[in-house]
């Protein structure tokens, strides 16, 4: 299913995707810039293996600056941070936005284990 719209926010710190399913009805997933950074497909992030994905932190403030169409089955996003390498295909985007609570809730866990924080590590 290919997004009939997908939008950046005035401040970037959200993208909006609207899928339009078979027979008029729709769903529209607004996704914060940090959690796509965070969960970004890239092989950076991902790693080859599950054992290799890395845990993002600091990435409370991140925002979008561009986006890039990539054929008719993906877009990629450069980050403020400068990250610019996922693929961000249709199917990866809607499962993000069906399970963007999980997500979040997940995430959160995982910077509490590790001790680890939302905020940017600030310089003295």
């Amino acid at each position: 299913m290919q997004p009939s719209r997908i939008a950046v926010s005035p401040d970037r710190k959200t993208l909006t995707v609207r899928f339009e399913a078979q027979g008029g009805k729709s769903e529209e997933h607004v996704l914060e810039a940090e959690l796509l950074r965070v969960r970004s497909p890239s092989a950076e992030v991902q790693g080859h293996s599950p054992e290799q994905r890395i845990l993002v932190h600091g990435k409370r403030d991140v925002g979008i600056m561009k986006i890039h169409p990539i054929g008719n089955y993906a877009i990629r996003i450069e980050f403020d941070d400068l990250h610019n390498t996922g693929i961000f295909t249709w199917p990866f985007l809607l499962e993000l936005g069906r399970n963007r609570q999980a997500e979040w809730k997940a995430y959160e866990a995982e910077l509490s284990k590790a001790g680890k924080s939302r905020e940017a590590v600030r310089l003295k």
